[in-house]
């Protein structure tokens, strides 16, 4: 995070066109855990209202938004908009924002929706707030490693 802090909450943010999947951190920043996923209207905005509403009553200090990659580390479009997307976060909620390689999050946390036994139809809901706990988890696990 550029604040410099190194505690409080960070929200985890896996975003799609339909479904964005929010994750939360533990004060300490060690740990991550589903929180929700909130629902875009096709062809409407990001739910931002609803959004701004979380990390407040949540007490957030950071926000880290996916990256969407390729398989090869390049940005495309999507990347691009998840660029936007964190640049309007941080001046909407004042609160540092930092980009994390979100590749293959979703495709993790189907593979241990699946390895538990349990099936991903109709919790599409859940598999989004997951995958959004993984990209948080392996951001604080970064982190953490490198001592920043």
């Amino acid at each position: 995070m550029t604040s410099g802090r190194d505690a409080g909450r960070l929200l985890g943010v896996d975003w799609g066109a339909r479904r964005i999947g929010l994750a939360l951190s533990d004060e300490t920043r060690t740990l991550a855990q589903p929180l929700t996923t909130l629902t875009r209207r096709s062809g409407k905005r990001f739910p931002m209202r609803a959004f701004l509403s979380l990390l407040e009553h949540h007490a957030v200090t950071g926000v880290v938004v996916g990256l969407p990659l390729d398989q090869e580390g390049s940005e495309a479009e999507a990347a691009t908009a998840a660029r936007a997307l964190a640049a309007d976060i941080a001046q909407r909620s004042g609160q540092p924002v930092e980009l994390w390689d979100e590749r293959l999050t979703t495709a993790r946390a189907l593979r241990a929706v699946r390895a538990m036994g349990g099936s991903t139809r109709g919790r599409k809901d859940d598999v989004d707030a997951l995958a959004a706990t993984l990209l948080l988890q392996h951001y604080l696990d970064a982190k953490r490693g490198s001592g920043v």
